[in-house]
């Protein structure tokens, strides 16, 4: 790893020495040969507004934008894993819980662009460093995210720079929260009187209850008087007076003009010594205004003078108004990262990601608005940001001759990259020329262009969101598109059947449909095994959640079968080990068992309570249960607690009028979303704790 450090080091400082020294750029664009590997563009809030300038250009004149992002977190607790036993709303649910608990750390845009002269696309892979940071508001308050130590760890081991995401991290507002926060600025600035003296805030008269006040506003107040009786003395005609009161020292009051008015400029004075001058203003001179005005990088406090009541107007709504303008910059300043995903939303360019409907919705969450309650209502919030999505992990886990390219490989991002793009993965030799079928790819960074770039950033979001760009343009030319036509990618018909296609959970294959709001699973090879596993049918499903840790799914299916019969249980699935799924073979059957298990913790006491199957399911006290609907109830819910158990405690729905009502509910339309769904879920989560099936 040192090793590797210090390769990157000395290429990062053999390229900044290279745009030190004009001799070797004689053009704008410098070509590199021969396995060419310099840095990719990282940029962060000091060179945000070049970097932005150019991207605007490189995205305007692209083809398709390829987008990654690498956050702090994925699953806020481990109940929140995607499992089979999810229906689609409730994956939806899963992801935004996800996308408003983590945050963004890096975010990767690459344009590509086809060059027919050269016959090859050009990438320009940039890296953006971003940081929920506050940056406008009235409050004192400040974001708070989550972060999850798996995720931080897999970060910190491909060097993920967390200083720089801290520090010159980009910061940005939503399009709600720049709505907001504008809304309560003209509301202010419309029913401000111009009285108010333009302060940030409405201050009221001190209390004089110390003698050190009653010493200090007298001594301001004489202070001013000989400034204001020396200006009208001046403006006579007459000669200014030598102040005699030298307890105020030349620093803390110093005369200036203001707007060409006369003023003074108070500094080094504490806050409440602000406030008791300003009352001594506001009560004792009435051709004096206190005003708060901004020098750039901060705020000044000045008593101005003014010669009448007409020119104390103007005055102050002039502060007003520079005030506003001021707001607004600040405003705008705070939107930063923002204006990027306005730009591809503007552009309605073709977004590609790879596996990216998770990328998709911090994409809503951070920079568009609260996400929505429903997939129903998220689909056309995404529609409305991003016209043109497409997923290349169903490209390649749904077309037939490109799952003959990847030999039905992995088709992780990094599998993939290596099948279709060997020569650029491998960073040897020109991409394109040692394979007649496949396209050429060039990479522009700043002024080094190369064809076969490697920068040894692997897991950074610009280099993912290249990979994904690289791995898109190869799947197309398999496909037989023709970039030589002009036409928009967006409009391919061999592109049609993905385009606004995203995975809500590759590993069961449950994709939906942006254009129609539609979901289905995935009838692929991939996913062929699925009709060997149990249907599942979430009206005859229950979960249980509180029992003790030691019992199994085994035991759990046995004592349930003892009372409704051997064929009564289809399967059990654990959430973690607290909390089972049960399905049942008939629906009633959930009903039954509620009633049942509510009957039998009346009757805990009773002698024959211990001999029933039910026993040590129940035992410890603690033990609830619900229809599925209760269980989406619980994943709405904001709190994130480890144990499902006490989530659902914590979400206050162990309550036995809460399940019956819930059951009253229950109907037979969610049969319509009965799916077969497979434990394939193990790749993503990591573990099942338990599944047994008839």
């Amino acid at each position: 790893m040192i090793s590797v450090m210090k390769q990157r080091l000395m290429v990062r400082a053999f390229t900044k020495t290279l745009t030190l020294i004009p001799l070797y750029r004689p053009s704008r664009t410098a070509f590199c040969t021969a396995s060419s590997s310099f840095a990719i563009k990282n940029v962060t809030k000091s060179n945000f507004d070049s970097s932005l300038a150019d991207l605007r250009r490189h995205v305007r004149d692209s083809d398709f934008v390829a987008i990654d992002l690498e956050m702090t977190g994925v699953t806020s607790s481990p109940w929140r894993e995607s499992f089979e036993f999810d229906r689609f709303d409730v994956r939806y649910l899963k992801v935004k819980d996800s996308a408003e608990k983590f945050a963004v750390v890096q975010f990767g845009v690459c344009p590509f662009r086809w060059d027919p002269t050269k016959q090859s696309f050009i990438a320009h892979p940039h890296n953006f460093y971003i940081f929920p940071r506050q940056e406008v508001g009235a409050d004192d308050s400040s974001y708070e995210f989550l972060c999850q130590t798996s995720s931080i760890d897999f970060l910190a081991k491909y060097q993920f720079d967390f200083n720089m995401c801290v520090k010159e991290g980009i910061s940005y507002l939503s399009r709600a929260q720049e709505a907001d926060v504008r809304l309560q600025l003209h509301s202010s600035h419309e029913y401000e009187p111009l009285d108010s003296q333009v302060t940030s805030k409405d201050i009221k008269d001190v209390p004089l209850v110390r003698m050190a006040d009653i010493l200090f506003v007298e001594r301001m107040r004489n202070k001013i008087s000989d400034w204001h009786d020396d200006l009208l003395q001046i403006r006579n005609g007459g000669s200014q007076r030598t102040p005699e009161d030298s307890n105020v020292s030349v620093n803390q009051f110093q005369t200036i003009f203001f707007k060409t008015r006369p003023a003074i400029k108070l500094d080094a004075f504490t806050s409440r010594q602000l406030r008791l001058i300003k009352s001594v203003v506001e009560k004792s001179f009435n051709d004096l205004a206190y005003i708060r005005v901004s020098d750039g990088s901060c705020f000044q406090q000045i008593i101005v003078y003014t010669d009448s009541r007409l020119d104390r107007d103007l005055l102050m709504k002039e502060v007003k108004e520079s005030h506003l303008k001021e707001a607004e910059m600040k405003i705008e300043a705070a939107i930063g990262f923002r204006h990027v995903i306005d730009l591809l939303s503007s552009e309605q360019k073709l977004i590609v990601g790879h596996n990216c409907f998770l990328d998709i919705a911090h994409i809503c969450r951070k920079f568009v608005g609260p996400l929505p309650s429903s997939l129903e209502e998220y689909v056309p919030l995404v529609q409305n940001t991003f016209p043109f999505i497409i997923d290349t992990k169903i490209l390649l886990n749904a077309n037939n001759i490109l799952q003959l390219k990847m030999k039905k490989s992995s088709t992780s991002l990094a599998k993939a990259f290596a099948i279709l793009c060997p020569h650029i993965a491998s960073g040897v030799g020109s991409f394109g020329s040692a394979l007649n079928s496949s396209v050429a790819v060039e990479v522009q960074v700043d002024d080094m262009r190369s064809s076969n770039w490697n920068s040894g950033a692997k897991h950074e979001a610009g280099y993912d969101a290249f990979m994904t760009g690289c791995i898109f343009a190869q799947s197309c030319n398999h496909l037989g598109i023709d970039f030589t036509s002009h036409s928009m990618l967006t409009k391919q018909d061999k592109l049609q059947h993905y385009i606004n296609h995203l995975y809500l959970s590759w590993s069961s294959g449950d994709i939906v449909d942006l254009k129609t709001g539609q979901t289905r699973t995935e009838s692929s090879a991939l996913n062929s095994y699925k009709t060997q596993q149990p249907k599942i049918l979430f009206p005859n499903i229950v979960i249980i959640w509180g029992f003790l840790s030691k019992l199994k799914a085994r035991e759990i299916k046995e004592s349930l079968t003892k009372v409704f019969g051997l064929t009564s249980v289809t399967s059990i699935f654990h959430l973690d080990k607290t909390a089972v799924f049960v399905q049942f073979s008939k629906p009633e059957l959930v009903s039954d068992f509620l009633k049942l298990k509510s009957e039998m913790e009346k009757k805990k006491n009773d002698a024959i309570y211990v001999l029933h199957p039910f026993s040590d399911l129940l035992e410890g006290g603690l033990t609830g249960a619900a229809c599925y609907e209760v269980y989406k109830e619980i994943c709405e819910s904001p709190v994130s607690k480890v144990l499902f158990a006490d989530q659902a405690e914590a979400v206050c729905v162990n309550s036995e009028a809460k399940v019956l009502r819930s059951m009253a509910h229950k109907t037979d339309s969610f049969a319509d979303s009965e799916s077969a769904i497979d434990s394939k879920t193990a790749e993503t989560s990591g573990e099942i704790l338990g599944l047994v099936s008839c």
